[in-house]
């Protein structure tokens, strides 16, 4: 056997991204609220960046990134030129007023205590309106007690030894914000001796339980939808001794016919209670005028309710057959901070005892700065290159706001025009909203493929056929997706019906059995 060693070249070619390509990937991601606060910390990050002054732009900010700058000059002429400025208008927001300094009605603001107690007249410039700055981000008002307040005031009118008022808040802590029982009475029974060392059986924690399912909002306490809505007609029942007939057959048909319900099976569950359809219809009715989720009534107390917030990052007004398109943010223009602008700056030479370290030093930062300021603005121009895009081929939609008339649209599209890489775009649209005249639309909204490559009619467009075709049929016999399938085929539209079915899901609809009434 020969052992050989050779030694030859070879050429490989490989990608990597830099960590500018990175950082503005990042920024992509965020929307309104989470770039406006990735700003704020950046302020207080890097000592080089600061808010320029908003009565005049910063020269060296302009050289800086004079071709990326999105609020240049010239940046809304060339979105104009690429993309049919004769159709539609794309216009920048105007964030030149927007300012992080204090001024001397912010200092003298600074001297009250909290909030409250600031005058009115402080909180509104010249024109009679609340400053921008004074923008905090939407929450839901808390409107009363949360469900645990509630049982808890209610507890506290039984008397109870203190033994078992322990136990009942500790079920109280269990119960979800729905007004169901999050857990079993063995797990909580076991629970309250771990952690409080009293050793509880489970029949005083049932005894409790069952007690605490006596409260107001009937239902609460329940272990899922069919003890809530047993709970509640029970309720109904015994304050109403003279109760209608169709209360007692809603009771029958939740305690001893819940799957025939569930399931729709009318004619056998009317056949099964030895009642008229009529009757039944009347039973359906009361049961639907329960409530499944009792606790929803209550503030959750949370945080999380002001997440359910959207805020838009675009806005697109119509004019006619003209589009004004406005990329929304609070952002302030950013400059390097005058400090370390110059590396012979005389007081940052005393920052170190070397000057070559003082001067790395002021680099360094400088660097940093200049890069977000580059990002920031790439991350803007991306943007609204992007929307631009969308709203270019959508443009029939923002018009009318009719969904059908959405075009198909994939990532793809919007890279041909643009000039991006797919991922590019999979992150400018990710998690953004714009607001039309029509309502908020999440971005993904305009994205779909078309149904058969040879026609160019989008799912959106099917889908709403589909909702068009469902709402008019016969909610007593209501129509299969096979003949869903053929209605459509008669309008043009050359689609299989496992597609229709797909799309039907898609659109929260259930199937011809489900939807059926009496």
């Amino acid at each position: 056997m020969n052992n050989s060693q050779k030694t030859g070249l070879e050429q490989v070619q490989t990608q990597r991204l830099i960590p500018m390509q990175i950082g503005v990937g990042n920024l992509l991601e965020m929307n309104a609220i989470q770039i406006e606060e990735e700003v704020k910390r950046k302020l207080e990050e890097l000592p080089a960046l600061e808010v320029a002054d908003s009565s005049e732009k910063s020269q060296q900010d302009k050289n800086s990134d004079s071709e990326s700058d999105l609020f240049d000059d010239n940046s809304e002429q060339k979105n104009e030129d690429d993309y049919d400025s004769g159709e539609v208008s794309y216009l920048n927001s105007d964030d030149s007023d927007t300012s992080y300094g204090e001024s001397a009605e912010k200092m003298q603001m600074a001297d009250y205590r909290t909030d409250d107690d600031i005058p009115t007249y402080l909180k509104k410039d010249k024109n009679g309106t609340y400053d921008p700055d004074d923008y905090t981000e939407p929450v839901v008002v808390d409107n009363g007690d949360t469900l645990i307040d509630s049982l808890t005031e209610q507890l506290s009118e039984h008397d109870i030894t203190p033994r078992q008022e322990n136990i009942a808040k500790y079920i109280i802590g269990n119960i979800d914000d729905s007004g169901y029982m999050a857990r079993d009475i063995r797990s909580i029974t076991d629970d309250i001796a771990l952690q409080t060392g009293e050793d509880v059986s489970t029949d005083e924690v049932r005894e409790m339980w069952q007690m605490i399912r006596t409260f107001d909002p009937a239902g609460v306490g329940a272990v899922d939808l069919r003890d809530c809505l047993l709970l509640q007609l029970q309720r109904r029942l015994s304050n109403d001794k003279t109760a209608s007939k169709a209360v007692k057959d809603a009771l029958e048909v939740i305690a001893d016919y819940f799957d025939l319900f569930t399931k729709k099976h009318y004619d056998r569950l009317a056949a099964a209670m030895s009642i008229s359809s009529n009757s039944l219809k009347a039973a359906i009715d009361v049961i639907r005028s329960l409530n499944p989720k009792p606790g929803s009534q209550f503030s959750s107390g949370g945080f999380e309710d002001g997440s359910r917030h959207i805020v838009p990052d675009f806005n697109v007004d119509v004019d006619g057959d003209e589009l004004a398109l406005t990329l929304l943010n609070n952002i302030p223009e950013l400059q390097i901070e005058a400090t370390f602008a110059d590396d012979s700056n005389p007081e940052v030479l005393k920052v170190g005892r070397d000057k070559k370290e003082a001067m790395a030093f002021i680099r360094q930062r400088r660097d940093e700065a200049q890069m977000f300021i580059r990002m920031l603005a790439t991350r803007q121009e991306t943007l609204f290159r992007v929307m631009s895009a969308i709203v270019k081929i959508q443009r029939q939609f923002f018009l009318t706001g009719d969904v059908s008339k959405l075009r198909p649209m994939v990532l793809k599209d919007i890279a041909s025009i643009t000039g991006d890489d797919i991922s590019v775009i999979s992150r400018s649209t990710a998690g953004k909203y714009i607001s039309t005249p029509y309502g908020v639309y999440s971005l993904k909204d305009f994205f779909s493929e078309r149904v058969n490559d040879d026609e160019d009619a989008s799912s959106h467009e099917i889908i709403e056929e589909i909702k068009k075709i469902i709402s008019a049929e016969n909610k007593r016999k209501p129509i299969s997706d096979e003949a869903i399938t053929s209605l459509l085929v008669q309008k043009g539209y050359s689609v299989a019906r496992r597609t229709v079915s797909k799309y039907r899901e898609k659109s929260g609809i259930p199937v011809a059995r489900l939807r059926k009434e009496l």
